[in-house]
C-alpha cells in the first residue's frame, strides 16, 4: 500500500487503522465535558463511509456486550468526504478508491466491495451523515441501527447512500419515521451535523475512528484508528477500574438475537470460535433456512430470518 496516499480521506492506512482528514493537525483535547449517566462516556467520531470504522464493528459490538452496563457511546459525525474538489495522494476521482477498499477489506477481515466506486460512486459522505443526525433526533438506538444498515448498503451492497431512496429504505427497515426523517434532514439535522464538525475541530480530531473515553471527572483517553479489542477494553478499565465484565450468550441464537446481522469476523469475535468454525456453522444454518447470506467478493454477511431489521 502506498503510504503517500494517506492524505486522501478515502485511502485509510491499514497500518495505523485510520481514515485521515487531509491537511489537519492534532490538537489538544480542550475539556469537552458532556453529561454522562454511566461511569464511562465514549465520544465516537465516525463517518458512514469510513472503512476503518467498519473494521472496528466487531470490537465495538463485543465492548457493548461485555461492558454495556458501564459505558455509553455518543456518536458524532466527522465529515470524511465533503466533495471531490481536491486531488491529493494521487486520488482525483472515485474510481481510484475501488482497489483500495478491496485491500483494506482483507486487512480488517471485514467484507467490503470497492466496486461501488466504479458502479455508483458517492460524491460526498455528508448526506448520509446528516441523515444519521436526523435519525438521532427520533431515537438513539434506531439511529445506531440505521447507521449499521447504511454501512451494510455501501460496503456490501454497493449502494450509493447519498441517494434518498437508499436512506429512506434504511430508515424504514430500522423503524424510523421516514416523513419526519426527511423534514429533519432538510432542516435541523444540518445544524446538528455542523455542530459535530465544529466539535471535531475543537477536539483536534484528525481522522476516524477516534474515540474519547471519558471518566467521571471528564478526563479523556483516546483510542485512535483500528485497534484490537484489548485496546478498547483497556481504555474502559482505565477510565473505570471497577468495571465488571458481563457474561453474555455466545451461542448463535444469543448473538443473532442481539445483532440480527453479523459478518463472519464478527461472529467469530463474539462467539470465541475460529473463523473456520464460524463459517461452517453459519453456512449450516443458512442451508437449513435459519439464516440468509449476502455474498460479496470479499466476504459474507449473515442475516437472521424473520427479523425486522
Amino acid at each position: 500500500m502506498n503510504e503517500n496516499n494517506n492524505s486522501n480521506p478515502l485511502l485509510c492506512n491499514p497500518e495505523t487503522g485510520v481514515c485521515e482528514i487531509p491537511s489537519s493537525t492534532q490538537q489538544q483535547h480542550n475539556g469537552y465535558a458532556p453529561e454522562q449517566q454511566k461511569p464511562v462516556k465514549i465520544i465516537y467520531f465516525t463517518d458512514p463511509i469510513c472503512s476503518s470504522c467498519w473494521g472496528i464493528e466487531p470490537q465495538l459490538r463485543k465492548l457493548k456486550l461485555e461492558y454495556g452496563n458501564n459505558i455509553e457511546i455518543e456518536y458524532r459525525m466527522g465529515g470524511l468526504l465533503p466533495d471531490w474538489n481536491y486531488n491529493s495522494g494521487g486520488i482525483s476521482k472515485p474510481s481510484d478508491v475501488a482497489h483500495h477498499w478491496d485491500e483494506v477489506s482483507a486487512y480488517y477481515d471485514m467484507p467490503i466491495d470497492g466496486n461501488v466506486w466504479l458502479e455508483d460512486p458517492l460524491n460526498s459522505s455528508y448526506p448520509p451523515s446528516i441523515a444519521f443526525k436526523a435519525a438521532q433526533m427520533q431515537d438513539e438506538q434506531k439511529a445506531v441501527a440505521f447507521m449499521r444498515k447504511i454501512r451494510e448498503m455501501v460496503f456490501l451492497e454497493k449502494k450509493n447512500i447519498t441517494k434518498w431512496e437508499h436512506i429512506s429504505k434504511a430508515a424504514t427497515e430500522t423503524g424510523l419515521n421516514t416523513v419526519q426523517l426527511k423534514t429533519d434532514y432538510e432542516n435541523k439535522a444540518k445544524e446538528l451535523f455542523q455542530a459535530d464538525l465544529e466539535l471535531a475541530r475543537r477536539l483536534g480530531v484528525r481522522g476516524f475512528p477516534t474515540l474519547f473515553f471519558m471518566d467521571s471527572s471528564n478526563n479523556p483517553q483516546t483510542v485512535y484508528g483500528f485497534k484490537p479489542y484489548t485496546a478498547f477494553e483497556a481504555a474502559v478499565l482505565k477510565a473505570f477500574p471497577k468495571a465488571a465484565k458481563m457474561n453474555y450468550d455466545t451461542t448463535w441464537t444469543g448473538l443473532f438475537g442481539k445483532y440480527p446481522t453479523l459478518t463472519t469476523r464478527e461472529f467469530s469475535e463474539l462467539s470465541g470460535s475460529s473463523k473456520t468454525e464460524s463459517e461452517t456453522l453459519l453456512q449450516k444454518l443458512t442451508n437449513e433456512g435459519t439464516l440468509n447470506k449476502i455474498v460479496t467478493k470479499n466476504g459474507n454477511l449473515w442475516i437472521i430470518n424473520n427479523t425486522n431489521r
